[in-house]
Parts: structure tokens; sequence; C-alpha cells
């Protein structure tokens, strides 16, 4: 019996060499491209019955050229990148793979927030350039280094990272809150619920943590920007149009608020620019909150499995 055709459309990112393809390719004849453009999608698709996209767009006119194609797998949580109803339409499945860069991403929230805290990299920088070896004392100030037990928390979005950020933050001994339609009695006894105002009022350190939908574009803007602390610290890990990023640039010139640190820009890679990059007291990192090695070792597992379900006829992680 001739063996499924299996396509990797995208697959560098999530893997580059340092992990193995080995269990989705066994299920079938794998073909692996690192990064494929818009035009080549159906022709290095063709004939395939599996195809596997991270953020290579597959939208209803490549799912109607593709005859054979009876499941698309997701290389990531969010799937905005596959258009579902057409998948449907033609009976397709689609998978995704939730949950798989939990840990990895409220780690990298509190790297961030310890980074500006403690001002480690500045330290060591400065021991470099010479500062301790020519220091009257045993010890010295490049400024002040905050604990964070007793400050507030705000974690905006209590999903599966939202959560574990707040548990982490409650163990350092912060206060959490946050505005969440979900009812009091469901959340942990930390986290404190409070409206949309008095979340931005309250918060010395707002994690971003929510999906983006059209509701919560520009969430964080010059509006409620102004309603913060001017000690507060702003960090994004979710997506980068939560915030308008020109509002939080002036804010951070101007003094309106603290500090920033994102993983996430409006526009991945951002090809011309952002306000945001370059800010002495902006962190920017390039999305790299998903791609520890465990959460990308965990992410290729789930989706051989998602494959494996698939073929079995008991498909697995099913978001159409």
């Amino acid at each position: 019996m001739e063996k499924p055709k299996i396509v990797i459309l995208d697959g560098y990112v999530a893997n580059s060499g340092d992990l193995s393809w080995h269990d989705v390719a066994s299920q079938g004849e794998l073909t692996v491209y690192d990064r494929t453009t818009a035009d080549e999608v159906v022709a290095r698709c063709a004939g395939a019955t599996a195809v596997f996209t991270n953020k290579v767009i597959i939208d209803a006119a490549t799912i109607v050229a593709l005859p054979a194609l009876k499941f698309i797998g997701v290389l990531a949580t969010g799937y905005n990148n596959v258009d579902i109803e057409a998948a449907r339409r033609a009976g397709v499945i689609v998978s995704n793979v939730p949950a798989y860069s939990t840990m990895s991403v409220a780690q990298l929230v509190f790297a961030m927030l310890l980074t500006i805290c403690n001002r480690v990299g500045d330290y060591s920088a400065s021991i470099a350039a010479g500062c301790w070896a020519s220091c009257d004392d045993f010890s010295y100030r490049l400024g002040p280094i905050e604990e964070l037990d007793g400050k507030t928390m705000a974690v905006y979005g209590l999903g599966n990272i939202g959560k574990r950020v707040a548990a982490i933050a409650d163990a350092f001994g912060m206060h959490v809150i946050s505005c969440t339609s979900q009812s009091p009695e469901t959340l942990p006894p930390y986290i404190e619920k409070v409206s949309r105002d008095e979340m931005f009022r309250r918060a010395d350190v707002l994690s971003l943590n929510a999906p983006l939908t059209s509701d919560n574009r520009h969430f964080v803007n010059d509006a409620t920007i102004a309603l913060m602390k001017p000690t507060a610290i702003i960090i994004n890990t979710a997506r980068g149009p939560l915030v308008d990023e020109d509002a939080l640039a002036e804010a951070l010139v101007s003094g309106k608020i603290a500090f920033a640190a994102v993983d996430v820009l409006a526009v991945e890679p951002p090809r011309h620019g952002s306000p945001l990059i370059g800010l002495d007291n902006c962190i920017v990192t390039p999305h790299i909150a998903w791609q520890s090695t465990d959460a990308r070792r965990r992410l290729l597992d789930v989706s051989a499995a998602n494959l494996r379900a698939f073929f079995a006829g008991t498909p697995q992680n099913v978001v159409n």
C-alpha cells in the first residue's frame, strides 16, 4: 500500500535541526521545507494527504486546489492562518497543539521582569567595563533594585498561561489582580477580580497574556496608559496588536510609565522598524517565549500524535 504523502511547509522555526521529525516521518512519505512562500504552497502540497503549517497561510482557494488533502496540522496553538470554515466544508480535519508552551511563556514573563527589577545584565556589562575593579567600595549601585514581594501583578488573560503567570507572581509574594469574565468563585483564591480601569490603576506590573480579538486590539493605548502609575511596567508576551506601539513608545519616552518588555510586535519581523526598538527602557525579544527546547519538543510530539490519531480515525485537538 502506498504511503500517504505528508508535507511540512515551514518547519525551520519549530525545528532547525536540533530535534527530530521521526515520529511524523514514520507515518508516511515526509517532505520538510524550512520555509514556503504563498505562491509555492499549492505546488508543494499537491497530492499530500496531510500538511503541517506554523505560519504559512492555507486559505479557501488553497484548500479547493488540493483535493487529496484530508488533514491540516497547525504547528502552534493559534490557527488563524487556516481557513477553518473552508476546511470544514471540504471535509479536512484541522488540529492544533494546545498549551504546549505554557511554562515557557510564563518563564519569559519573569525573566523579563527580573531583568528589569534586578538589572543583572546592566551590572554584568558594567563589571566587564571595569567598574567594579575601579570601585572604592566592595559594592555599588547603578540604580534602584526592586523587590517583587508586595507589588501588584495585573494579569490580563486568564487562560493556561495567564493562570501560570498568576501562580508564579503569588509565589513571589505579589498581589494578583485581573479584569476577567470568569466569576470570582472559579478563580484561585490569590486572584482578585477587578474592573478594567482598576486593573490599570493598581498595576505595578501588567502582564498581557490574552489572545487577540476584535474587541481588545490596542487594549493598551493612550487612555489606559494614562490610568497607570509612572512606576509601572508593561510586559507583552501575547500578541503585538494588543498594544498601541506609538502610544506605549510615547509613554516610555515621556515617563508616563517606567518600563516595558515585549516579545511580540504588531508586525513580525519588523521590516520597517517599531517605535519600541532602541528605547533604553524597553526590552524587545523576537517572539521567543514559546520556543524553549522542551516546549518545541512537546509541539513536535503532540503534532505527531495528532496525525497518528487522524490516521486511526479518532482525530484529536480538532479545531473545526
